[in-house]
This record gives structure tokens, C-alpha cells and sequence, in this order.
């Protein structure tokens, strides 16, 4: 049976979006539920929406690193003001609310995982990252102690049950979608996960606040990454992986040696601003070959990627697994970097694994992202999908 998506909900009509919350939870009225509370207006409206449904609702919040680096940072969550935030906006829904102490696994699987990826050479994704382990699996843990029936947060992303087959499906509101971010779910975790936003704009989501009486209604998005201060990413990984700013050879694809770089861990695929090398032509980084310590350079169109590897995958295809789904070659619609929109390409089995093979040449594509795959029948419907482990060029 095909899943039937939520619809959006074009008004801030506040009974409906307990109605909808209701049908997004899909348990009795009185059933315990966990709400992840960030501190963030999206986390909180779901708390509240779940208190109005009926649900007797608890609330948890993660201290994920430190206060001090983020208490006067602007769009942070997790930390500082944002824990305060979640704690008095419990206060006025009326539910417990918990902050639990998770600074020491956050910096162990998410800060040092990023730090070390930047030194292979490759572009993270921490938010992935957080979802995957600290979020999904030790939080959603915490909610099953509480005795809770199932965790709700604040994603824009839908669970759909059919037949009792869970699957993980694109927001509503397309502009919101967080599906990208969330291909690591595994079908157990989406079996206890809810997701009230699925059907929510964010637009509405504020106005629901207001009505609600939510002091963080008109509160700004968390912007760029958490735990990096004033968004400079470099001074984290300067002092975490030192030698990752050892210098090293700018190369054109061509052999030539243009310049010296002052480490890796400041260059990204796809950047062109900031080398400071001069041809006469616009030129771009292609490749980061951290054993070498060179940063590899050239024209736009050596950024074309034909294929590329996958590892650490997930799958929640009707295939038995991605290893099924990649022997049948099966095709896939498949989604590089949050901002790209899905592309044509199929599963296929490589020689060094399972590999996505693009009908056109896609560009910029990076080890260490993501690349999240979508059903060619079904848009809306994510297959799962892996990190990015390697590419294969198209020139």
C-alpha cells in the first residue's frame, strides 16, 4: 500500500494541529511520551502540542557542550540560554523536565568524529552525526527508562506506518524538510520516533507559539554548527587536531605546483575563494589528499562526479538490504548536500562497495556528506542512504 503523506496544514489553526499531532503520535490519549526539547521554538511547540493533545508528556534536554562558549551565541541549541529556555517553557506547559549531562559523549562521537574527519580530508556533517548517536540512540534510550511509549522532536520530517511497516518520508513543507539529516534512522528507532511537525509550516509552528503563550515564538533558528563558536570552525579544529594546519603543495590537476596551502583542514571540495593562486582561469579545489598534504586544484568542471562509494549505509527499502537493492541496480533519486535537490542515479555494486551511479554528472561532491536516497516512484519516501567515502570523476 502506498503511504499517504500528511497534509499541510495552511493555517495556524491550533485545533488542527492538536488533531494532527494526535495522528502523528498515533497512541491513546494518557500514553507516556518523551519530548526532546532543544530549546528552540520547534521542540517546544511539539511539547506543548502533545500537553494539549492529552498525553502526560516529559521533557528532556541535552547539555551538549559547554555553556560558556555558547551562552552569548546567537542561534545556538543545546547549551546555555537554550537550557534555560527549555526549562521555563516546561514550566509554563506544565510538564517535569530533566536536563541530562551529555557533554563528555557528544565531544566523544560527534566534536572529535568532526575534527577527524576534516583531517581525512573530508566535509562532516555533525548534525548527521548528533542525530545518529547522541539523539537516537542514547537519548531515545533515556525516554524508554522513563517508561515512555515513544520520543517526539522537533524535526521536519514524517513517519508514515502502513501495514505497520514504518518508513521515513519529506516534510509537508518541503522548505523545511529535514529527511536528509535523518537518513541514519534505523526502522527500530522510527518505530518509537514521532514527529508532530511533519505537516506543520514553520511560519505556523510561530504563530501556534503565540498562541500558546510561548515566550520563544518569535526566537531565531539555530544557524550554522552548535558547538562552533561565531561559526569559525577552523579555530576548533586548530586546537583539537594541530597538526591538521601543517603546510603543504596547492596542485593543479595537471601536476603543476601553483602555491603552498597552510593546511587541510582549511579547504573544502568546492571552494574557490581563498587560495590565493592565480591562472588566469577561475579554479576550484577537487580533491584533499590529506597523506600527500596537498590540496588539488582545477577548472569547474573537474568538480563533475560520475559515481561515487558509500559507507556506514542505512536502509529502509522493501529490498532486504542496501546490498539487495544495489545487486538488482536499482534506481534511485539521490541527494549529495542538504541544499541539492535530488538527482537521478542507481545503487550498483562497485568493486569497493556499494557504490550511486548519477544518469548526469553531479558536481561537488564531497567525501564525509552525506548522500541520501530518495524512491523514483514515491519522492517523499527516503530509501536511506550513507557517507560519502569516495567519488569517481566524469573528466
Amino acid at each position: 500500500m502506498k503511504a499517504c503523506p500528511i497534509p499541510l496544514i495552511e493555517s495556524a489553526d491550533l485545533d488542527a494541529a492538536i488533531a494532527a499531532t494526535r495522528a502523528s503520535v498515533g497512541l491513546p490519549a494518557g500514553a507516556r511520551i518523551v519530548a526532546a526539547m532543544s530549546g528552540g521554538v520547534d521542540s517546544t511547540v511539539v511539547a506543548a502540542l502533545l500537553a494539549a493533545a492529552g498525553y502526560e508528556v516529559i521533557g528532556v534536554t541535552l547539555q551538549l557542550y559547554d555553556h560558556g562558549a555558547a551562552l552569548k551565541k546567537t542561534g545556538a541549541c543545546c547549551a546555555g540560554q537554550d537550557i534555560h529556555d527549555a526549562r521555563m517553557a516546561s514550566e509554563k506547559i506544565g510538564i517535569p523536565h530533566y536536563v541530562l549531562d551529555y557533554e563528555s559523549r557528544f565531544r566523544d562521537q560527534v566534536i572529535e568524529e568532526f575534527a577527524d574527519s576534516y583531517l581525512r580530508g573530508e566535509t562532516p556533517v555533525p548534525c548527521i552525526r548528533c542525530n545518529q548517536s547522541v539523539k537516537f540512540n542514547d537519548l531515545l534510550q533515556v525516554a524508554r527508562d522513563l517508561g515512555a511509549e515513544a520520543m517526539a522532536t522537533g524535526h521536519y520530517v514524517e513517519r508514515s506506518d502502513e501495514d505497520g511497516v514504518v518508513s521515513l518520508r519529506r516534510a509537508a513543507d518541503q522548505s523545511r524538510d529535514q529527511s536528509y539529516f535523518l537518513f541514519a534512522t534505523t526502522r527500530e528507532q522510527l518505530d518509537y520516533l514521532r514527529f508532530p511537525l511533519a505537516g506543520i509550516p514553520k511560519p505556523q509552528v510561530r504563530d501556534i507559539a503565540v498562541q500558546l503563550g510561548l515566550k520563544v515564538a518569535q526566537k531565531p533558528d539555530s544557524q550554522d554548527i552548535c558547538f562552533v563558536p561565531e561559526g569559525k570552525y577552523t579555530n576548533l579544529i586548530d586546537r583539537l587536531r594541530p597538526q591538521g594546519r601543517e603546510k603543504g603543495a596547492i596542485r593543479h590537476i595537471d601536476g603543476r605546483v601553483l602555491g603552498t596551502h597552510d593546511g587541510i583542514t582549511g579547504y573544502t571540495i568546492g571552494q574557490r575563494r581563498g587560495l590565493n593562486v592565480a591562472v588566469g582561469e577561475p579554479l576550484f579545489v577537487v580533491k584533499i589528499d590529506p597523506d600527500a598534504k596537498e590540496i588539488l586544484v582545477g577548472p569547474r568542471e573537474a568538480l563533475l562526479t560520475r559515481a561515487l562509494t558509500l559507507k556506514e549505509t542505512n536502509w529502509l527499502g522493501s529490498e532486504a538490504d542496501v546490498a539487495a537493492a544495489a545487486d538488482a541496480r536499482k534506481p534511485v533519486l539521490a541527494r549529495v548536500r542538504s541544499t541539492r535537490p535530488p538527482v537521478a542515479a542507481r545503487l550498483v555494486a562497485g568493486v569497493s562497495g556499494i557504490e550511486v551511479e548519477f544518469d548526469d554528472a553531479e558536481e561537488g561532491v564531497a567525501p564525509g556528506q552525506a548522500c541520501v536516497l530518495y524512491d523514483v516512484e514515491d519522492s517523499g519516501r527516503v530509501l536511506g542512504g550513507g557517507f560519502i567515502a569516495a567519488t569517481r570523476a566524469a573528466v
